[in-house]
């Protein structure tokens, strides 16, 4: 392999990056952008609001939610087997994939509280429940417990959704509303059917990694994915292959052009779980330190992480009116301004009339009415008032 293909830490830094829509907002439908991401952690069910904002210009939290109460994305198990938000046509030709690896977290963490249950059975009446309306899990649960009265409900409603394409529905996931997780046939639901699981899907699920979050390794994909057995995939690609800063093989499109590892990667605040700290084998490209991802628990619009230069460096938080960043390390006075700035920007788009950041509050000092910690929806009065709002770094 010649030296040219060979890329630097940073280098690789700034790729990751570029295929991430971070080295700068892009002018771009808020639909386009969830099809080139290859979908956005949902668990945290405004996550996505925050991790399209940090991407896009020009993004309202309309935008997205015109959306998904119009079914053209959807929000339900796939990658991981976790919840994710996917453009609905990426949800049913995808999902079929995602079968095997959804009955084995069933099997793990549920087939002991499910004595005399046939899965079959189950998958079946659990489909007819979800393709006539909307369920909870403690709705669908308490439907299906009269089948098998030595099953834990709660238990045959999770399986139930492991085992059936199902998705969450309005008004969860929906900016400025609060609601629990409720399930619907994803067929019904979508109005589409889920299509099996294919060669050819896999195929493409591959380059959809690779153009999102590549250059990237095969361990890599494995880890996005939670597949295995994806070197049978990439070797029936037409791939072009790089050497990564530790000398392994990585391999990208054969398209794509990489950008300059000098050019500038600018502040972006991230939200709960974003997909760019946690679709790697090796995260060293993201993250400089031995720094665990946290995930809190929460709406998705309150906390999370934040690139410096490129690199996850500190943590925010918003209570109140007031931002606070937490970093790793020192940073520079340009840093800190360069955050400020971007703060500003954070705290209103959070805020249903726009905020205006009053002052920038010096590291460790303390921020006058600094509210309780907790969780808030954005755009309600628990917010704050815009117009005082502060924001703080103190050191992580």
């Amino acid at each position: 392999m010649a030296d040219r293909d060979a890329l630097s830490p940073r280098a690789l830094n700034r790729a990751t990056l570029d295929r991430q829509l971070l080295l700068r907002r892009h002018d771009m439908p808020a639909r386009q952008a969830l099809r080139h991401l290859a979908g956005l952690q949902g668990q945290a069910p405004l996550a996505p609001y925050l991790g399209l904002w940090t991407r896009l210009s020009g993004f309202t939290p309309e935008d997205l939610s015109e959306l998904y109460s119009e079914r053209t994305v959807a929000r339900g198990p796939i990658m991981r087997a976790t919840v994710h938000l996917m453009d609905a046509s990426d949800y049913v030709a995808f999902r079929a994939l995602f079968g095997p690896l959804l009955a084995r977290v069933l099997r793990t963490n549920y087939a002991r509280n499910l004595p005399g249950v046939d899965l079959g059975e189950l998958a079946l009446r659990a489909g007819e429940l979800l393709a006539g309306g909307s369920l909870t899990r403690i709705e669908l649960g308490r439907s299906l417990a009269p089948l098998w009265p030595a099953a834990d409900p709660l238990s045959l409603a999770y399986a139930a959704i492991a085992l059936v394409p199902a998705v969450q529905v309005p008004p969860r996931g929906i900016w400025g509303k609060s609601a629990q997780a409720t399930w619907a046939g994803a067929e019904s639901w979508l109005g589409a059917p889920v299509a099996p699981a294919a060669p050819a899907a896999v195929d493409q699920l591959v380059l959809r990694y690779l153009a999102a979050f590549g250059p990237a390794t095969v361990a890599d994909a494995q880890i996005w994915s939670g597949l295995t057995r994806l070197r049978e995939v990439t070797d029936r690609l037409c791939l072009r292959k790089l050497r990564g800063p530790d000398g392994a093989e990585l391999l990208d499109l054969p398209d794509v052009a990489l950008p300059d590892e000098d050019v500038p990667a600018p502040p972006r605040f991230l939200p709960e779980y974003d997909n760019l700290l946690l679709s790697h084998a090796d995260r060293s490209r993201v993250i400089p330190r031995d720094h665990p991802v946290p995930l809190w628990p929460g709406n998705g619009g309150t906390q999370g992480t934040l690139l410096i230069d490129g690199v996850w460096d500190a943590t925010w938080k918003v209570s109140g009116a007031t931002l606070t960043i937490s970093a790793f390390r020192r940073l520079t006075g340009d840093e800190e301004s360069a955050i400020a700035e971007e703060g500003a920007r954070l705290l209103a788009f959070r805020s249903a009339s726009g905020s205006a950041v009053s002052r920038v509050v010096a590291s460790g000092d303390a921020a006058p009415g600094d509210a309780a910690s907790g969780d808030v929806v954005p755009g309600d009065a628990a917010s704050g008032d815009a117009a005082s709002a502060d924001i703080r770094f103190t050191a992580g």
